[in-house]
């Protein structure tokens, strides 16, 4: 464990990058009509501009953690918060659509880096007792920037364009920098000496590239290749990790500690089933509601304000009482959240949309910092790089998966156009489908994380 001085800094320097990369991919999400209409790009290629730092943080998040476990997770961490601020300006002066979704692949790289770490700092060095409390704090820190990123996004958009969102990422990108190198010198590295499995991180990459770009292309024959490619990789993936001494992924984990597997499938189901909430409902208030992305932005800020509020208190009471069972509790409200947002029409009132947003917030401050609880609690310190690159590997497939069901509703309903006023009642078939998609899924996730078992 770290003295008082290093766990406030550890606690600051994790806390600022956990509010720095969501504050930008929730301002990026709002900015996505200027987007589209200053490169004139079409529903499907849009969606990309969110997957391709997704799918760079998928395929990274695993090694890196394990890295960090080995080179150490300070290095690790530093290193991704260099290549993040330098993506971030160089995403803020793309001249072209290949461009910007190039580099937003660079910023996803540098995230993984970030979050396959932080939380495993976090983890090292503060005592169990404590340990809801600040990952709760952490996870406050996200929600908060996933709730000044409408806002201040739409703001920025609206006055400066969307290049503004990437380029005020920098300075703040420095500052976590200089403190990173001035105020925390110390170093963790349980797993140092070990090797590093090159082998199972490369066929790693091949497996989730190719199933996470075979679903962004359903329902082409193309999306079937790619699928059936990606899964044979992970099938020689897993068979590999079981018989090398020291692996990227420790599968047994999965197989022997439930409460690890199941909290990580319950993430999983979590992200895949909300994640996409923003990027619809801000395409359904700026397009059939003809807001601007400001009052987009203000009306989107209810849901990640009330899980900010909550996840401290959230992260407490798992201290005290049974982690599942609070998360379970959240993962119930999100459902019902989701289920509501099924029944959009055109002319939904203002009210019914800001209430729906602020149970779903609830129930994600529920969820999330006791399920980081739980999964960071039932594993050793020697893998919390592994265990902390696996939850967030959950957590990014899982945002993965939502985009790519809400582009496959987008490709069945709308296909490749621009959202234009003629298109608009197949905009709405394709919403709610896709509501209706991933309140199934959480409500299958509440079994999940209910199975779990026991904590302490």
């Amino acid at each position: 464990m770290g003295d008082p001085g290093t766990r406030r800094a550890a606690l600051v320097v994790a806390s600022l990058t956990s509010f720095i990369v969501p504050f930008m991919g929730s301002s990026v999400n709002i900015a996505l009509p200027s987007i589209a209409k200053e490169f004139t790009i079409d529903a499907v290629l849009l969606s990309w501009i969110p997957m391709s730092f997704l799918l760079a943080s998928a395929v990274c998040l695993v090694p890196f953690g394990r890295l960090g476990d080995i080179l150490g997770r300070r290095r690790i961490f530093g290193w991704g918060i260099l290549l993040f601020t330098i993506s971030s300006l160089l995403c803020g002066i793309s001249v072209s659509t290949s461009m910007l979704i190039a580099f937003r692949a660079f910023q996803g790289m540098g995230s993984a880096m970030i979050f396959a770490t932080a939380v495993a700092i976090l983890t090292s060095i503060f005592p169990p007792q404590e340990r809801g409390k600040v990952l709760g704090f952490n996870v406050a820190a996200v929600y908060t920037g996933l709730s000044l990123g409408p806002v201040l996004g739409g703001l920025l958009t609206a006055h400066f364009t969307w290049r503004s969102i990437f380029l005020l990422n920098v300075p703040l990108g420095l500052v976590v920098v200089l403190l990173l190198h001035y105020r925390l010198k110390a170093e963790w590295a349980e797993a140092k000496g070990e090797r590093f499995d090159f082998t199972g991180a490369l066929v790693y990459v091949v497996a989730i590239t190719g199933i996470i770009y075979g679903m962004s292309l359903l329902p082409s024959l193309r999306s079937l290749w790619l699928l059936f490619m990606g899964s044979l990789a992970l099938a020689f993936f897993v068979r590999w990790e079981l018989k090398v001494g020291e692996p990227v992924l420790d599968l047994y984990l999965f197989a022997t500690n439930r409460v690890f597997a199941f909290s990580n499938i319950a993430a999983l189901v979590h992200y895949s089933g909300t994640f996409a909430l923003t990027f619809l409902l801000s395409l359904y208030l700026q397009h059939i509601k003809g807001l601007s992305p400001q009052a987009a932005g203000l009306i989107l800020i209810s849901q990640p304000v009330i899980m900010a509020l909550f996840s401290p208190v959230a992260g407490r009471l798992s201290d005290r009482v049974e982690p599942r069972i609070v998360a379970s509790a959240g993962m119930a409200l999100s459902t019902i959240g989701l289920f509501l947002f099924a029944f959009l029409r055109p002319d939904t009132g203002t009210g019914f949309i800001v209430g729906t947003l602020s149970l779903l917030g609830f129930g994600f401050a529920l969820f999330s910092s006791p399920n980081t609880n739980a999964i960071m609690g039932s594993v050793e310190k020697r893998v919390y790089g592994i265990a902390s690159g696996s939850l967030a590997t959950m957590r990014v497939l899982g945002m993965i998966t939502s985009i790519a069901i809400a582009t496959l509703a987008f490709s069945i309903f709308l296909g490749r156009v621009q959202i234009a006023p003629e298109h608009h009642d197949a905009f709405m078939k394709a919403l709610r489908s896709a509501f209706l998609v991933f309140s199934t899924l959480c409500f299958g996730g509440v079994f999940a994380s209910l199975v779990r078992g026991k904590v302490r």
